[in-house]
């Protein structure tokens, strides 16, 4: 029998690679590393309960002010217990809630409960637009460039943060917050000192 001569088999041809190639994606790893852990350390923790309420300056619509003054520091209310909401006008949620934080603040403003109204992003005639519409009496700032709103990361509105005497937030509400739940957390507080 006589064998049949098979072609002879080609072997693929490796592919060089040079070390210009390699160089490059070492560096394109490297940086993409790099930027990946920069953005890691530069993220901002939302603040949560039992951690210390972030700090920042409001200056008060027309009308509204905190012991005589049209701007302060959250920190200059330390001491007291601070209910902080996030609203807007054109926000359905926060009329909703609108009356409960009104009658609420009147129930406990002299038991060392401040309110403040916080407007996120919405423009000052519709703001106060809002604030006349629901008789609202406790202090409002604007927040039109979201300044406050990103210290304390709202992920929309209404949001409520209530900060206890120490500067500690106590509870933070996503989405409205209803009376007995307000009152609940509040006479609690107010009971325990704080």
């Amino acid at each position: 029998m006589s064998e049949i001569a098979q072609p002879p088999v080609k072997q693929p041809a490796k592919e060089k690679v040079s070390l210009s190639s390699i160089l490059i994606w070492v560096i394109v790893i490297g940086l993409l590393t790099v930027v990946g852990l920069g953005l890691l350390d530069s993220r901002v923790t939302r603040p949560e309960a039992g951690a210390e309420a972030p700090v920042f300056e409001m200056q008060f619509f027309d009308g509204y002010e905190w012991q005589g003054r049209p701007a302060v520091s959250l920190e200059d209310m330390q001491g007291q217990i601070v209910v902080l909401n996030f609203w807007a006008s054109w926000c359905v949620e926060c009329r909703v809630e609108a009356d409960v934080f009104e009658q609420t603040w009147r129930k406990y403003a002299d038991q060392g409960v401040v309110f403040l109204g916080i407007a996120y992003a919405d423009v000052e005639p519709n703001s106060i637009a809002y604030m006349e519409e629901f008789n609202l009496t406790y202090p409002h700032a604007p927040d039109l460039g979201t300044d406050i709103s990103e210290i304390y990361e709202i992920t929309g509105v209404p949001e409520t943060f209530i900060i206890d005497k120490s500067g500690e937030i106590a509870h933070v509400q996503i989405g409205p917050i209803n009376e007995a739940q307000l009152d609940s957390i509040l006479s609690q507080l107010v009971a325990e000192g704080g």
